[in-house]
C-alpha cells in the first residue's frame, strides 16, 4: 500500500460552513438563486448574506445514510471485475505499437504496467488455491518479475498473456463457488466477492494509467460498477485512516454525488472526545482519491464541522491503494 498523498484539503476549498473548490460539487446546488419570483436572480432582491450556504449545508446534513436514486442494477464482485477487464481489453486492443513504450508507473512502461497485472492475476490463482506464501506477499515486489519478463516480447503476446490470466480468474472464482470464501493474498484476507470489487478498482486506477501516459480522455466506470465500488471504498475509510495514524474520534458523514453516489455515517478513531464532520464531493474524484491518482486539492469539496480533521481524513484515503 501506498501513503496518503498530495497533503491536506487546504488552499480555500475547506472552512467550516464554506464552500470548497468549484462549489458544491456536481450533485449539489447549482449556481442561480433559491427559490422562484425572482430572489437571488439578477435585479431581484439580494440573498441574505450566507443564506445560500446554510440551505445548502442544512440540505446535506440531513440527507440519510443510503444509496442515490433511482437505484442501478445490483451486479456481483465477480460481474464488475469481468466488466473491468472487459473495458480494459478493449483499451488495450485500441493502443498503437509506440503507445505500449510509454513511461506510465514508478518505472513501468504501458507493457511492463500490464505485465504486472498479469503478475496479479498470478498471484489471485495462487491464493484461490491456497498459496500460503502469496497471502503476504508485496503487491509490487511479487508481481515485478511479471512485468519484468515482457522486455523483449511483442505487445500482442503481452496482451494475450494478460487477457488469459485475467480469463483464468474469472474461470477458478466461478469454480469456487462461494462469494463469501475469504482469499489471502498480498496482505489482503477478504471475501472473494469483496476482493474482485477491489480487482476492479485496480484495472480501472491503471486504465487511468495508461490512458493518461498515451494521452486519452480518462474513462468512467459503468454505473453498476461504480456502485461497488464506491460502497467498498467508502467504508473502508476508517481503516485507512487507522493505517496512517489518524485516530481522533471523529464522526464524518460522508456524501458523494453524481454515478454511484451514496451517503455514509463512518466512526474515525475512537474515544469520547469526538467531533463531526460532513464531507461531500463527485463520487468519481473520490475514487481517483482513494486510488492515489488524485489529491484532496484536486476535488471540489464541500466541508461542514470540524473542516481540519476532515482534511487529515481525506489525506488518508489514498492508503487504500495498492500501485
Amino acid at each position: 500500500m501506498t501513503g496518503a498523498s498530495g497533503g491536506g484539503a487546504g488552499g480555500g476549498g475547506v472552512g467550516g460552513g464554506g464552500v470548497g473548490r468549484g462549489g458544491a460539487g456536481r450533485g449539489g446546488a447549482g449556481r442561480g438563486g433559491v427559490g422562484r419570483g425572482g430572489v437571488g436572480r439578477s435585479g431581484g432582491p439580494a440573498l441574505p448574506a450566507g443564506l445560500r450556504e446554510r440551505v445548502l449545508s442544512a440540505s446535506l446534513e440531513a440527507r440519510a445514510a443510503g444509496r442515490a436514486w433511482p437505484l442501478v442494477p445490483a451486479i456481483t464482485g465477480a460481474e464488475a471485475f469481468t466488466r473491468a477487464a472487459d473495458a480494459f481489453d478493449v483499451l488495450l486492443g485500441a493502443l498503437r505499437e509506440e503507445d505500449w513504450a510509454r513511461p506510465a508507473l514508478r518505472e513501468l512502461d504501458v507493457q511492463g504496467l500490464v505485465g504486472h497485472l498479469t503478475g496479479v492475476e498470478e498471484d489471485m490463482h495462487r491464493a484461490i488455491a491456497r498459496d500460503p506464501e502469496v497471502a503476504m506477499a508485496s503487491h509490487v515486489g511479487s508481481t515485478q518479475p511479471a512485468a519484468d519478463r515482457q522486455a523483449g516480447r511483442s505487445v500482442a503476446q503481452t496482451h494475450a498473456e494478460w487477457r488469459r490470466a485475467a480469463d483464468r480468474t474469472i474461470e477458478l472464482v466461478r469454480g469456487l463457488g462461494d462469494p463469501a470464501a475469504e482469499l489471502a493474498v498480498h496482505g489482503m484476507r477478504l471475501p472473494v466477492d469483496f476482493l474482485l470489487i477491489a480487482r476492479a478498482f485496480e484495472l480501472w486506477v491503471h486504465e487511468i494509467d495508461i490512458r493518461r501516459a498515451v494521452g486519452l480522455p480518462p474513462a468512467v466506470p459503468d454505473e453498476s460498477t461504480l456502485t461497488l465500488m464506491t460502497s467498498s471504498v467508502a467504508g473502508m475509510l476508517p481503516l485507512a485512516a487507522a493505517l496512517t495514524g489518524v485516530h481522533e474520534p471523529t464522526s464524518v458523514h460522508l456524501v458523494l454525488t453524481g454515478a454511484g453516489g451514496g451517503t455514509w455515517d463512518l466512526s474515525i478513531g475512537s474515544g469520547s472526545d469526538g467531533s463531526a464532520a460532513t464531507i461531500v464531493t463527485d463520487a468519481i474524484g473520490f475514487c481517483r482519491l482513494v486510488g492515489n491518482r488524485a489529491a484532496p486539492d484536486d476535488l471540489e469539496l464541500y466541508i461542514t464541522g470540524d473542516s481540519g480533521r476532515a482534511a487529515r481524513v481525506l489525506a488518508a484515503a489514498s492508503a487504500l491503494a495498492l500501485d
